[in-house]
């Protein structure tokens, strides 16, 4: 487990299946991964119980983010390193939460988490992420932990029939070789 405050990430567990499964399978977040087609529950157990594999072979690894109370914990959203590279030491990152949850910091903790690992653990050189250009919040969140805008991708994602452009945000690890 990673923890910082009242937030903690951790490795998927098959009981994470049914939140994995909501997730996964809502349309509104589609054009964000690409996905045409819903998962299903047996090829989301079948993620969990390979995802301990070694994260520059799977070349993608997937946290939980649970929000700890004094007396409970609850599943919040996710947060993904993916297209690992372990000779250029950059991975991509991606982070979800769940709407009710939005606006309490908790993505922030999760993010602030998530770099420290990927640059003190993984000794990573570089974060990217690709967020839409109409994403203000998000853009905002990455842009408050140092990420900048690099590129942006005309015409990128089509969604509701309309094209919309994306940014592509890097963040250098500083100092670091």
């Amino acid at each position: 487990m990673l923890q910082k405050n009242n937030v903690v990430l951790r490795a998927p567990e098959p009981a994470d299946v049914d939140f994995l499964f909501m997730l996964e399978n809502d349309q509104r977040f589609w054009q964000l991964s690409n996905t045409l087609a819903p998962f299903s529950r047996f090829d989301l157990e079948q993620y969990i119980l390979q995802a301990d594999k070694d994260v520059f072979a799977a070349r993608q690894q997937r946290f939980m983010i649970d929000k700890k109370s004094v007396d409970s914990t609850k599943t919040v959203g996710a947060i993904d390193l993916f297209e690992v590279e372990a000779k250029h030491r950059r991975a991509g990152l991606g982070i979800m939460i769940i709407e009710e949850e939005r606006g309490q910091g908790l993505a922030s903790t999760a993010l602030d988490i998530l770099i420290d690992y990927a640059f003190s653990v993984l000794n990573l050189h570089q974060l990217y992420c690709n967020i839409e250009a109409g994403n203000k919040n998000s853009l905002r969140l990455f842009g408050s932990k140092g990420f900048e805008v690099t590129g942006k991708k005309q015409d990128w994602n089509l969604a509701d029939g309309k094209w919309k452009d994306e940014f592509f945000l890097q963040l250098i690890r500083p100092g670091g070789v």
